[in-house]
């Protein structure tokens, strides 16, 4: 029979991370799924800034799940700072390019 050869194929995002409203100390996450041959890599930024998780960082509490998605174990909140408040992206890579998700604000419900 014929046989297809699969091709590489750029990425894709194909679900796209919302807007999040969490309270303090509660867990969140922020959806990316990405789509590519070979299967991209994804990482994240937040205000322009690359978003380390726990891969980079055991005490990260941060994470990065298998599918792209960044799970927030609690998210952090001092009277000092809003670590976690802030506009982030997801960017999925492969050799063949990059694809960017829509922007997503994540914003920590007031005291």
């Amino acid at each position: 029979g014929s046989h297809t050869q699969l091709e590489d194929t750029a990425p894709h995002i194909v679900e796209h991370p919302t807007d999040v409203l969490v309270s303090k100390g509660e867990p969140a996450t922020l959806s990316c799924k990405a789509e590519g041959r070979p299967a991209p890599v994804v990482e994240w930024y937040k205000d322009g800034e690359r978003v380390e998780t726990d891969r980079e960082d055991p005490r990260s509490h941060r994470t990065l799940l298998p599918g792209g998605s960044l799970f927030f174990l609690r998210i952090l909140h001092g009277r000092r700072g809003k670590p976690d408040e802030g506009v982030y992206v997801c960017v999925a890579r492969n050799y063949l390019g990059e694809a960017t998700s829509r922007n997503a604000s994540l914003e920590v419900a007031g005291e």
